[in-house]
């Protein structure tokens, strides 16, 4: 009798399908593929991402509870769509935490630190230079979480990932703009730069600084397209 050639692959947990189908609408969302506005049809999505009726809802449901879609009575889901104002509060808030976050970092910084975000970035322009969007969003979100990481203050840190996930599709008019990832790569190097000499004002404003080019693009496109359908 031949041996067994392998044992057949796990079944997929329905936890980890929907993991799945989140994480492929949050790239849908990023890179433009799904605008604001856009309605999110269950019946399209269970056939894009191969999903069943109660995972694609379940995925939304999540979406919905971080800001990203929004639901309507009796119209279903959309991609959020912010008013300028919303998008000047949401920045705001961002430039707020994200100022006291880099205040509160040891500085000069620590050797690990120093390392793992040198490493991130090496591999963040790597990505750049192969086009590969979908690994420059994780590495450049990679890079914040663990420089705010370092300001030792967890509900901090975590009140900066909830306000970065709320501008998902904000921040999708910058991930494909070759000069606005360029200007990223050399900020993130800049960062670095601040935290090895200890330069707190240099930290403090490139940590603030950096997240505008994204609102600014998406008010100057939001601005366009209402003009052509005003």
């Amino acid at each position: 009798m031949s041996e067994a050639r392998g044992h057949a692959a796990a079944p997929e947990r329905e936890s980890d399908i929907v993991d799945r189908v989140v994480s492929a609408l949050e790239d849908d969302i990023i890179f433009g593929r799904l605008r604001p506005r856009e309605r999110l049809v269950e019946d399209a999505l269970m056939e894009r991402y191969r999903a069943k009726r109660h995972v694609v809802r379940q995925a939304l449901d999540r979406l919905a509870g971080l800001g990203i879609v929004e639901r309507e009575r009796n119209k279903g889901c959309a991609v959020r769509d912010f008013a300028p104002s919303e998008v000047e509060e949401i920045y705001e808030i961002r430039g707020l935490l994200q100022n006291h976050a880099a205040r509160r970092i040891p500085l000069p910084a620590s050797p690990a630190l120093v390392e793992a975000l040198t490493d991130l970035h090496i591999r963040h322009c790597a990505a750049v230079d192969a086009s590969d969007l979908r690994s420059v969003r994780h590495l450049n979100n990679q890079f914040h979480d663990t420089l705010f990481g370092g300001c030792g203050n967890g509900h901090l840190v975590e009140a900066i990932a909830h306000y970065a996930w709320l501008a998902h599709a904000i921040r999708s008019y910058r991930i494909g703009d070759p000069g606005l990832l360029a200007q990223a790569r050399v900020e993130h190097a800049q960062m670095i730069e601040a935290l090895k000499t200890g330069d707190r004002e240099v930290l403090v404003r490139l940590c603030v600084e950096h997240i505008l080019p994204s609102k600014e693009a998406y008010l100057r496109a939001e601005a366009g397209r209402d003009l052509a359908h005003g």
